[in-house]
C-alpha cells in the first residue's frame, strides 16, 4: 500500500470526474482516469485471474501455479509504481485514496483464501490477516473526517513481510530446493501475522493518543 492512495495521504484531488490530466504534471485537477489509477485498477483486474490459475492447479504445481505466481508478484510491484506516477506527477484523487488499499487487501487476501482453500496455509492464519487489514482499513476511513493518522514503519514492514511470505508460499520452491522450504515458508508466514497484529494494535494506540490531543 502506498501513502498517496491511502485515507491518511494529503487530499489533493475532491472528485470523481474524468476531466483533467491523465498522465502529466501541471496546473487543474486530475482525472480520475489518470494512468496512476488506471494501474491500480488493473492490478485488482489481475486478483481474480491469478486466483483462478492457482484453484485450477489445485497443488499439482505445475505452470498454471508458476504464471499465478508470476503475476501475483507483477501485480504486488506495480503498487510502487502507480503510487510513484501518483505522486511525481500530482494525480492523487479520491478515487485512487479508496481503491488503491482495495486493490492490496484483494490481492494478498485473494492468494491467503486460495492457500488456505488448498489446504497449504492455516485458515486462522487467513483470518487474522483479514480481519486486522479489512478492519483497520474501515477504522481509517471513519476516522479521516477528524484526523490523519499517519503511516508507522511497522505498517510498512508488515506490508513487506506479507508480500514476501505469500509470494515464497506461491511459488512451488521445495520441488527446487527441497521440503526444507516448507520450514522457511512457515517461518515467513508467522513473521507476516506477527507482524500484521503488532501494527494494527500500535495502529490504534496512535490513534486512540491522537484522539485524546485532538
Amino acid at each position: 500500500m502506498t501513502e498517496r492512495d491511502t485515507p491518511d495521504a494529503p487530499r489533493r484531488g475532491s472528485s470523481f470526474s474524468f476531466r483533467g490530466r491523465v498522465a502529466r504534471s501541471g496546473p487543474g485537477p486530475a482525472s480520475t482516469g489518470n494512468i496512476a489509477n488506471i494501474i491500480t485498477v488493473v492490478r485488482i483486474l489481475m486478483a481474480p485471474v491469478f486466483i483462478a490459475w492457482l484453484l485450477i492447479d489445485d497443488g499439482a504445481d505445475g505452470s498454471l501455479r508458476i504464471w499465478a505466481a508470476v503475476l501475483f508478484v507483477v501485480a504486488i510491484l506495480t503498487d510502487s509504481l502507480d503510487g510513484m506516477l501518483a505522486r511525481g506527477l500530482d494525480l492523487v484523487t479520491d478515487f485512487g485514496k479508496i481503491v488503491d488499499p482495495i486493490a492490496d487487501k484483494v490481492l494478498i487476501g485473494g492468494a491467503l483464501v486460495s492457500l488456505s482453500i488448498l489446504g497449504e496455509l492455516p485458515w486462522w492464519v487467513t483470518v487474522v490477516i483479514l480481519v486486522r487489514e479489512i478492519g483497520i482499513t474501515v477504522f481509517r476511513f471513519i476516522v479521516i473526517r477528524d484526523r490523519v493518522i499517519p503511516a508507522s514503519k511497522g505498517g510498512k514492514l508488515k506490508t513487506v513481510l506479507q508480500a514476501v511470505a505469500v509470494t515464497l508460499a506461491l511459488f512451488p520452491l521445495w520441488n527446487l530446493l527441497g521440503p526444507g522450504m516448507h520450514w522457511v515458508n512457515g517461518v515467513l508466514m508467522t513473521a507476516a501475522v506477527l507482524a500484521t497484529v503488532v501494527s494494527g494494535l500500535d495502529y490504534l494506540r496512535v490513534a486512540a493518543k491522537h484522539g485524546r490531543s485532538s
